[in-house]
């Protein structure tokens, strides 16, 4: 007697974030060259498959079941759908630009530490290379940028998490990125950036043989809390939207195209890209 049960279930997305993927999945076998019928599910049935793990987390193995595939091909499949989504990411330089038009008073740079089960790998100087120190587990550092309100803007690409915040962000570009833009667009961020203090707006901190803060210190520091406290929404955003993002369990080195994959999902759930017209998401 068979121990599987059958039920129905609802995928909560919406349906052209679903036509959406499967326009992407049908241009990339169009640009592969791929004969009809030489897939084993069409490209909404795909995009189902891509969406439910990202969405719900669904274990590669109960993926593939539930389409009646393999799992090797769940898995191409799934690899499949991350690429082409986070083709469409937006670029650092195209998301400042857009900030800027847009008029924004500032934007937060923050970093994630998404955490994996893959087993340790050896780093420099024998250190554990994805193990992070401060979040204590294994894990990939992503850099996110975000609007003042929290709308996460832009997310780089993976550093493995031993490396600190102000490593990631100097890798990725981000901190001359910000540079560039001062002027016109304040960049807020923790004392994780501190390295970049003269670029970026970081808490004070007391040095060496100061009693106490100053008052205008104090003061400065709470309305930079309270600035920044906003922005950290961006990071929970992803986490709560994305199931995928809580665990990744593929290769680590694949965390920051699934991160920008979901940033793109996002994006097209609220129907929103980086433009300055999109005034509802840059309203603060």
């Amino acid at each position: 007697m068979s121990t599987s049960v059958t039920y129905s279930a609802t995928l909560d997305v919406r349906h052209q974030t679903v036509l959406f993927l499967s326009a992407l999945l049908h241009a990339e076998r169009r640009r592969r060259g791929t004969r009809r019928g030489r897939r084993s599910l069409g490209c909404f049935a795909q995009a189902i498959l891509i969406l439910r793990w990202f969405c719900e987390g669904t274990r590669i193995r109960q993926l593939a079941a539930d389409h009646g595939i393999g799992g090797t091909t769940a898995y191409r499949y799934l690899h499949e759908g991350i690429d082409v989504l986070a083709a469409h990411a937006p670029n650092l330089r195209q998301v400042l630009n857009a900030a800027q038009e847009a008029s924004l008073t500032h934007v937060n740079l923050d970093g994630i530490v998404i955490a994996t089960d893959r087993v340790a790998a050896p780093g420099p100087n024998g250190a554990d290379l994805w193990w992070s120190g401060k979040h204590k587990h294994h894990g990939g550092n992503i850099q996110v940028i975000s609007a003042p309100n929290g709308w996460p803007l832009w997310v780089s690409d993976v550093r493995p998490g031993r490396e600190h915040d102000m490593t990631c962000a100097r890798h990725h570009g981000a901190v001359t990125a910000l540079a560039a833009v001062r002027a016109d667009l304040p960049s807020l961020a923790d004392l994780g950036y501190e390295g970049a203090a003269d670029i970026i707006h970081v808490p004070i901190k007391k040095k060496a043989g100061q009693r106490q803060l100053s008052d205008d210190q104090h003061t400065y520091n709470k309305l930079l809390r309270g600035l920044r406290g906003v922005g950290e929404r961006a990071n929970a955003l992803l986490t709560v939207t994305f199931k995928a993002l809580r665990r990744v369990s593929l290769d680590p080195w694949r965390i920051g195209k699934i991160t920008q994959a979901a940033l793109v999902l996002l994006y097209r759930e609220n129907d929103w890209t980086p433009s300055p017209s999109h005034n509802v998401i840059f309203s603060y």
